[in-house]
């Protein structure tokens, strides 16, 4: 293992196959413009380097090399980009249009800007086929795949757009973020109200069984945004949307869980009980939350780390493979420097430091948004300062 110091590592993020590190150059205390360095596969032109070949080591996207990148959101093959400007660019897979461009290209090897988005750009996020941005003014735009009505635009909308499409029943109410799973979505307004909405299989919506249209007639899709009553009376300030299951944290820093094999797993209640948003209470206060494929983990107040369920090529990262029914504790290099971020993929985990250290638990990919002058690269099971 080799290392290289890091400094003001501020953002982390995980995508599906690929990685990228944003980097601020800074010679001679002359502050440069921020630019991305991508790697893992490159299929579908997901990395945006102008081809389709696989990258070992950081490579710098040089298309972008003029944009001063804001924030990176990695999909299921397709990458979103975001510039200090507002301005958003994608690249990779379109085949449901999740690039936001001319659905005439299936793909595209290098960054296209999305032409569609008329506000201030300050938010995106990329899901496995489907897309969000957040303007200034809180409205959200979403576009990609809408098959299970993952975009919230209702049910006669179509089922590949193309286009940013903006959410109009969301007219009245700002949201603040948004987070894509594999088909559905979750939104928290400026009021800390959690609205979710697309396939609902396995309770990642936290519906219950309850019908959106008639009691007797159980749909398993929500095509407009709908609000979780369950968290009623919490105002919510966080959300994270894994493959089947998804969590939020409120204001008091009660987290609560739901969705396929979240409370089962944890052995907090039979699986019917995953369905509606239930708190975990053996966690102390909670900051942040991510969820992977199949595990959770966990950002405390006081900077402790914890992840729990599947286990699978370790991407809990406490050592061994079994699952973890129980939130338990990261040690490692977290027992000297508290925790300040966490994402998580299907099956890894990549966490930072308040003291800038980066710990990774995986055997596929990560990625970093960092504003640093030194990069690093590793491919064992932890890089630290």
């Amino acid at each position: 293992m080799w290392k290289q110091k890091l400094k003001n590592v501020s953002k982390l993020g995980l995508g599906f196959s690929r990685r990228w590190i944003s980097i601020e150059k800074q010679v001679g205390g002359i502050r440069r413009k921020r630019f991305a360095a991508l790697w893992g596969n490159g299929d579908y032109g997901r990395l945006g380097l102008g081809k389709v070949d696989s990258q070992w080591s950081p490579t710098v996207c040089s298309a972008l090399e003029n944009q001063n990148l804001k924030a990176i959101s990695c999909g299921g093959a397709h990458t979103l980009f975001l510039t200090e400007a507002g301005r958003v660019y994608a690249t990779g897979l379109n085949d449901y249009g999740q690039l936001g461009i001319s659905p005439e290209k299936s793909y595209t090897l290098e960054p296209l800007e999305i032409s569609g988005l008329p506000e201030e750009i300050i938010r995106v996020s990329a899901g496995y086929h489907h897309s969000s941005a957040i303007t200034a003014n809180g409205v959200l735009y979403m576009w990609g795949n809408n098959s299970s009505g993952q975009l919230g635009l209702g049910k006669r909308a179509a089922k590949k757009v193309s286009k940013p499409s903006r959410v109009d029943c969301l007219n009245n109410v700002r949201i603040k973020m948004v987070a894509l799973g594999s088909e559905h979505s979750i939104a928290i307004t400026d009021e800390g109200e959690a609205l979710s909405w697309g396939a609902g299989g396995s309770g990642r919506l936290g519906h219950g069984h309850q019908s959106s249209i008639l009691g007797f007639l159980r749909s398993s899709s929500e095509f407009t945004p709908r609000l979780i009553k369950t968290l009623q009376g919490h105002k919510v300030k966080t959300v994270s949307a894994g493959l089947l299951h998804s969590a939020c944290i409120d204001e008091n820093g009660s987290i609560f869980i739901f969705g396929e094999r979240s409370l089962y797993k944890l052995g907090f209640g039979k699986a019917d009980d995953a369905t509606s948003p239930s708190m975990i209470g053996k966690l102390p206060i909670c900051e942040e939350v991510a969820c992977g494929g199949y595990h959770t983990c966990v950002v405390t107040s006081g900077g402790d780390l914890y992840t729990w369920g599947s286990n699978e090529n370790g991407c809990l990262g406490i050592g061994c493979t079994e699952v973890i029914r129980e939130p338990e504790r990261v040690e490692g290099p977290f027992v000297k420097f508290p925790v300040c971020k966490i994402s998580c993929g299907w099956k890894h985990t990549a966490a930072i430091s308040g003291k800038i250290n980066l710990a990774l638990c995986l055997n596929y990919h990560m990625l970093v948004c960092c504003q640093l002058s030194n990069m690093l690269l590793s491919y064992n099971m932890m890089i630290s300062i």
